[in-house]
């Protein structure tokens, strides 16, 4: 005697060895042998043999149509399945097609629901309609799946992925049928996703895809800005005193944000007095306006090579930058300072001046350089303040005890980029006019830090301990820098953390409540958003310099290229900011000089093959 049954949702059959009423001892028809529950047991039969019988069923299957079943079967109660397979076939039902009615109904869900063993209800009319939609849905999807993968391996790109490219390239949804093709494709063809939509012609410009990748993921609802975030409150600005100073800013010549400009005023005895001066946003960029809110969202101004991402609209940058040959709010440190350099009074104001002029870094450096000032021929418009400046910025290095910091040998690098030709400049950091800004900058947030500090007024403060950075509420030294406490308080179109402290000083110097307390959220929020957020548009800005480097070697048809060794196999490249692996490179020295052969550059991976060739002298 063979059996029938049902085993965990699976059909099966075998030849009864034992009968122990609740249990059955059974061998199946490539001869296993296991024990199965009687209640199990569907239906018994002798013919035909068992190795035919589930091909005469399966023959039996392929005549039953579903619809037609659903048709005929009760409906709204349940029906066992041999009553079902009675009605179908007009009489009782052999074995064989008591097994196929059985076995139809299981593997028809969207028909049938199972109610139990052997026993089974239609589904809704309404429930089948729409399980039948799907399926021929999915059915559809599976042929233009097809579709896309057919022309993808011709690196054709389909005309239905256009609408979804950014979708595709930034941010795919991976049940879509798009991505499932493009990921099959990629599979076989071993590329990545970019590279595969490269040769499709998906990404005509690889600066591009990197840039809006950033943008995508970053600035969702994109980098303009409303035209209410345009618009700048101007009463708290009319009414500020005005000071008569010859007011003048050094900034590169990309620099639009100006920030900072210096004067200096000659006074009795010998004595001077510097002016920073400090553009004011804050005095019309009301906290919690629409224009607060973006630039908090924003939080910095991302650079890149040839471009930036502005905090805050042109507009506003437009009316309080400190623009040449305009008048311009500003908040004002002054220090009054002795023949010797040594500052003995410092007055903070909220005030009114005149930007005489903007000098740029190309221009001013030709003049106001280390030779020139060791020769005591230096020659320019502002020679005499930009001397006192200078004078004044090397006692204050010396002051924090950092003269001859071994930063001042490293190198920085400027990138102009002009009709996709770019050039990269290399500055060695600590020349004069980096010392006058930087100085006068740390001086400026030193003190407007230490204002607040002993006012008992919050800010946001970084110091720095055992070479950690880090970002407080509460002030703390700043071992870097070697000065006793720093808040960022000099580039307010620019970080929005300088915005708010902004705003804290002008509440100081005005003796008004301060907008924000110690435990206020917002500055809490701000200050954790904003060295997130910083960290994450450096590492970008680093990643388009890497970009615009590659392109360079490109550009200047460089093959072989010297190279100095960091550690083990990581080298940086003369002339370039580009560091990378080599790992051909055998053991070397720190600092030592190779010549290193290029090939494979990759400008949508960023990548990169060097191959060690010689040993360089130094």
């Amino acid at each position: 005697m063979n059996v029938f049954y049902e085993e965990a949702g699976t059909f099966k059959i075998g030849t009864i060895l034992a009968d122990n009423n609740t249990s059955l001892q059974i061998e199946a028809i490539h001869g296993k042998r296991s024990k199965i529950k009687a209640a199990s047991v569907l239906l018994k039969f002798d013919t035909p043999p068992l190795s035919e019988f589930m091909s005469h069923v399966q023959e039996i299957i392929e005549e039953l149509d579903p619809d037609f079943l659903w048709e005929c079967c009760a409906q709204e109660v349940e029906f066992a399945s041999d009553t079902l397979a009675t009605d179908y076939f007009g009489h009782s039902p052999n074995p064989i097609e008591a097994a196929a009615t059985l076995m139809l109904l299981q593997n028809a869900p969207m028909h049938f629901y199972k109610k139990g063993q052997g026993r089974y209800k239609a589904a809704p009319p309404n429930a089948l309609k729409a399980a039948l939609a799907s399926l021929e849905k999915k059915r559809l999807q599976a042929e233009q799946q097809a579709f896309y993968v057919e022309r993808l391996k011709r690196f054709i790109l389909p005309e239905e992925f256009k609408p979804y490219l950014p979708q595709l390239l930034y941010k795919p949804e991976k049940n879509s049928i798009e991505w499932k093709a493009l990921e099959a494709v990629c599979t076989e063809t071993k590329l990545t996703p970019a590279k595969l939509m490269e040769k499709c012609g998906a990404i005509p410009c690889s600066h591009d895809y990197h840039f809006n990748k950033f943008i995508w993921e970053h600035f969702p609802s994109g980098i303009g800005f409303s035209e209410l975030d345009s618009q700048p409150t101007t009463r708290k600005v009319s009414d500020l005193p005005y000071t008569d100073v010859t007011a003048f800013s050094i900034d590169d010549a990309s620099t639009t944000e100006i920030d900072d400009a210096f004067s200096v005023t000659p006074l009795p005895l010998g004595s001077f007095r510097i002016g920073i001066h400090i553009a004011a946003p804050a005095l019309g960029i009301d906290p919690d306006s629409s224009l607060d809110k973006t630039a908090a969202t924003r939080l910095s101004t991302v650079y890149l090579p040839g471009n930036k991402i502005t905090m805050l609209p042109e507009a506003i940058i437009n009316h309080f930058t400190l623009a040449e040959n305009t008048v311009c709010p500003v908040l004002s440190l002054y220090l009054d300072v002795s023949d010797d350099f040594t500052v003995i009074k410092t007055e903070s104001r909220i005030e009114k001046i005149k930007i005489v002029a903007n000098l740029r870094h190309h221009e001013l450096e030709q003049h106001f350089n280390e030779i020139a000032l060791n020769r005591d021929n230096f020659q320019h418009t502002f020679s005499q303040e930009l001397g006192l400046l200078w004078k004044f910025a090397c006692k204050m290095e010396n002051q924090r005890g950092k003269a001859n910091d071994i930063n001042n040998d490293k190198i920085d690098y400027n990138f102009e980029i002009k009709n996709n030709h770019v050039t990269i400049n290399e500055r060695r950091r600590g020349s004069p006019i980096d010392k006058v800004v930087s100085e006068l900058m740390i001086y400026v947030n030193m003190e407007w830090g230490k204002q607040l500090a002993d006012a008992g007024i919050t800010g946001i403060f970084r110091s720095q301990a055992n070479g950690k950075v880090r970002m407080s509420t509460s002030p703390a030294p700043h071992q870097g820098l070697g000065v006793s406490q720093y808040a960022w308080s000099s580039s307010p179109m620019r970080r929005y953390v300088d915005l708010i402290n902004q705003r804290q000083i002008i509440a100081l110097l005005r003796n008004e409540t301060p907008f924000y307390t110690k435990d206020s959220d917002k500055l809490l929020i701000a200050m954790h958003d904003f060295e997130m957020i910083y960290g994450i548009y450096g590492e970008f800005q680093r990643a388009m310099e890497r970009y615009w480097c590659m392109r360079w070697l490109l550009q200047e048809k460089v093959q072989t290229i010297n190279a100095q060794v960091i550690k083990e196999n990581l080298v940086k490249f003369d002339r370039i900011p580009f560091i990378t692996r080599v790992p051909s490179l055998p053991e070397m020295a720190t600092n030592t000089y190779v010549k290193l052969k290029l090939s494979e550059i990759d400008l949508l991976e960023r990548t990169l093959h060097a191959e060690f060739m010689q040993k360089q002298d130094a």
